[in-house]
């Protein structure tokens, strides 16, 4: 089966709404499907069973102390190391994780997205390569509204809310900084087929083989 020296682990960081989860997809479709798996550090919200639903709320998800950054780290040296995991689900418009869980199989490559992947440095340092989506603010704030609205359930009121008392002064104080860490920074809009190619080629020529 695979192994440690085989398998990469892409991380994609970068603010809320920058594109990080459509740049995991652009870059997985250069790979045989069955040769990667996308990892969101968005599923691993910390469990909130026992905080009533209206006060998950008000708590700040944009910080590092919201994530299960050591259940991630395990997942990921497990799947490193050839073993499968089950990866949690979260339920967003509740604030909660879900009772099932996700049968996740070792790759050859695991994309990871994610605004913490890069600043908390025991996922960083699982990584292989660091990419960081830098995109203007204002786009990120517009994309982050939609989603939230359509997906999520939210009003406009409680994304602005939201997105001014945490999103914003993590990223600020979390996020930004990890830029400096990034083998590659990528700017999140277009079909960021170019970018693509920038992180191909700084991957090993056999893990390189384009879909048929």
């Amino acid at each position: 089966m695979n192994n440690e020296q085989s398998i990469k682990i892409i991380g994609i960081a970068g603010s809320s709404g920058s594109g990080k989860s459509f740049f995991a997809r652009v870059l997985s479709s250069a790979f045989p499907e069955h040769n990667v798996i996308i990892l969101s550090q968005d599923h691993y919200y910390k469990d909130l069973s026992e905080v009533p639903e209206q006060e998950r709320q008000a708590l700040n998800f944009d910080q590092p102390e919201a994530v299960d950054f050591e259940l991630l780290g395990t997942h990921l040296y497990a799947l490193k190391n050839g073993e499968p995991v089950y990866q949690p689900l979260y339920d967003f418009a509740h604030h909660n994780r879900l009772s099932e869980t996700r049968y996740v199989e070792p790759k050859d490559i695991i994309i990871l997205d994610g605004i913490l992947v890069l600043s908390v440095s025991s996922i960083r340092d699982l990584c292989d390569i660091k990419v960081y989506v830098d995109t203007p603010l204002d786009l990120c704030f517009i994309r982050r509204l939609q989603r939230d609205i359509v997906e999520r359930g939210r009003t406009v009121d409680s994304v602005i809310q939201q997105y001014c008392k945490s999103v914003r002064p993590m990223f600020l104080e979390y996020v930004q900084p990890c830029r400096d860490h990034a083998d590659v920074v990528v700017k999140g809009q277009g079909d960021m087929l170019a970018d693509r190619e920038r992180i191909l080629e700084l991957m090993n020529p056999v893990c390189m083989d384009n879909k048929a």
